[in-house]
C-alpha cells in the first residue's frame, strides 16, 4: 500500500514564496515562542518574593500554574474547534493574540493573589486553545493541496523548535529584559511578551478576509456540533485512523518525558539531566520534518507511518539497554525522526480529506486527544515503574517497562496504520 502524494517537489521554497503562508508561519513562530516564555514568567511570579507569605509551598505553586495552563487543553479543545468552524479563522487568530497580549499587559496591575494569577493563566491557556485549531485549519485555506506536506513539515519544525528554544532562552531573556530596563523592572517582562503577542496578531492581517463561512443551521449548538464531529470521525476511517495515529504518537512523547527521568538516573546518575533526552527526541522530530518537507516526493509511495511506528518501537526497546549518554541521545533522535514519519503525513491527510466546514471540529477533537494522550501516560508510566521496580529492582523494572511499552507501541501502531491504509485504498 502506498501513501498518497501529499507533497510538493519544490519543498519549502514554494510555500515560503506564498506571502499569506509566510505571515501565518511568522505568527506561529512568535506566538509559540511567547507561549513557552509566558509559562516561565507565570511560574517565576508565583514563586517570587511577592508571594513569600502565601500559605502554599513553592513546589505546589509551580504545579498549580502548570495545571491551570493544561486544563483548558483537556476540557475545551473540542469546543474550541467547533467555535472555530463558526467564525473566520483570521479573525479568531487575531482576536486570540490581542486578548493574550492584553492579559499579559494587565499582570503587573493585578493583586498579589495566587488565585488571581491562576485565573489569568487559565484565560491565557484557553485563548491559546482557540488559536490552535484556527491556525491548523487556516493552512489548507491559503496553501495549495500539492504543498500541504512541506507546509505541515515547516509548522512541525517550528513547533518543536519553539519548545526547545523557548524553554532555553526564556529565563535568560526575562532576566536580560529587567537589566536593560532597570527603571521598569516591575513590568518590563510583561510589556515585552504582551507586545510580541500583539505583533503576532498584526502580522495575521495579511491573511485573506474573504473566507466563506456556512451559516449555522437553526437549532444547531455546541453539543450537536460536537456530536456531529464524533459521528464524522467514527464513520470516516481515514480521518479517524489518522487521529488515532497522531494521538498514539503524542502518548509516546508524553511517556518519554517521565521515562527520561529514569533514563537519566541510569545513564548519568542525575535525574536533572532528563532534559537532554527530551531535547534529543525534539531534534529528531525536527530533522525528520525537514527531510519530509524538502524531499518528501522521494518517499511519497512509502508507508511512512508504518515505518515510523516500527522505528519508535525499536528505539524504545533500545532505550532499555542504554548506558552511555551519547548513545542515549542518538536513540532519542532516532525515536523523534520516526515520530515525524507519523506526524506530518497524517496531519496532512486530515487537512486534505476533511471538508472545510468540519476542519475546526476535527482539529479541536485532535488537539483534545493529543493533550490527554500527552498527560495521561505520565501517571500510567509512574504506576508501572513503581510496580515493576518494586518487583525487579530499579534497572530491571525500568527495562521491563520500556520493553513492554515498545511492544504496545508496535502493536497499536500497526493496527492504527492498517485501519488508515484500508481507508486510503477506498479514497484512492
Amino acid at each position: 500500500m502506498s501513501q498518497p502524494d501529499l507533497n510538493s517537489p519544490a519543498g519549502y521554497l514554494t510555500v515560503l514564496r506564498n506571502r499569506q503562508f509566510l505571515a501565518l508561519w511568522i505568527a506561529q513562530i512568535l506566538s509559540q515562542l511567547v507561549d513557552k516564555i509566558v509559562l516561565i514568567l507565570l511560574i517565576a511570579i508565583a514563586v517570587s518574593s511577592d508571594y513569600k507569605d502565601y500559605p502554599v509551598p513553592v513546589n505546589t505553586r509551580e504545579s498549580l500554574i502548570m495545571i491551570a495552563m493544561t486544563l483548558p487543553a483537556v476540557f475545551l479543545g473540542s469546543i474550541a474547534g467547533i467555535f472555530v468552524d463558526w467564525h473566520p479563522k483570521r479573525e479568531v487568530m487575531i482576536l486570540c493574540n490581542f486578548l493574550r497580549g492584553g492579559c499579559i499587559f494587565v499582570i503587573p496591575f493585578l493583586p498579589n493573589s495566587l488565585m488571581v494569577l491562576l485565573i489569568i493563566t487559565f484565560i491565557i491557556s484557553t485563548l491559546t486553545n482557540f488559536f490552535a485549531p484556527a491556525e491548523q485549519s487556516a493552512i489548507p485555506l491559503i496553501v495549495p493541496e500539492s504543498d500541504l506536506l512541506p507546509a505541515n513539515a515547516l509548522f512541525t519544525i517550528t513547533m518543536v523548535g519553539s519548545l526547545i528554544v523557548g524553554f532555553a532562552i526564556g529565563s535568560p531573556l526575562l532576566t536580560w529584559t529587567m537589566q536593560v530596563f532597570p527603571n521598569a523592572r516591575e513590568y518590563s517582562r510583561e510589556v515585552l511578551l504582551g507586545s510580541l503577542y500583539i505583533l503576532s496578531g498584526l502580522v495575521l492581517f495579511i491573511l485573506p478576509s474573504n473566507e466563506v463561512i456556512e451559516p449555522k443551521k437553526e437549532g444547531v449548538g455546541i453539543w450537536s456540533d460536537l456530536k456531529d464531529a464524533f459521528k464524522y470521525v467514527h464513520h470516516h476511517h481515514l480521518i479517524g485512523g489518522a487521529m488515532i495515529q497522531l494521538t498514539l504518537l503524542y502518548a509516546v512523547l508524553g511517556t518519554m518525558q517521565k521515562l527520561s527521568l529514569n533514563l537519566a538516573e541510569v545513564v548519568t546518575n542525575n535525574r536533572d539531566d532528563f532534559g537532554f533526552f527530551v531535547a534529543s527526541v525534539g531534534v529528531g522530530l525536527a530533522i525528520g520534518a525537514f527531510i519530509l518537507g524538502q524531499f518528501g516526493d522521494r518517499f511519497a509511495h512509502q508507508p511512512l507511518p508504518f515505518i515510523g511506528f516500527i522505528g519508535m518501537a525499536i528505539g524504545l526497546f533500545m532505550f532499555a539497554f542504554v548506558s552511555n549518554l551519547w548513545v542515549g541521545l542518538a536513540v532519542g533522535g532516532f525515536i523523534g525522526l520516526h515520530g515525524a514519519l507519523v506526524a506530518i503525513p497524517m496531519q496532512t491527510a486530515i487537512q486534505k480529506y476533511t471538508p472545510e466546514n468540519m476542519r475546526g471540529k476535527v482539529f479541536g477533537l485532535l488537539n483534545n486527544g493529543e493533550n490527554i494522550a500527552a498527560s495521561l501516560p505520565l501517571a500510567l508510566a509512574a504506576i508501572a515503574l513503581d510496580l515493576s521496580t518494586s518487583a525487579f529492582g530499579k534497572q530491571g523494572g525500568f527495562q521491563l517497562v520500556l520493553i513492554v511499552l515498545s511492544l504496545i507501541v508496535l502493536a497499536l501502531g500497526m493496527w492504527a496504520w492498517n485501519r488508515t491504509k484500508k481507508a486510503l485504498q477506498k479514497v484512492l
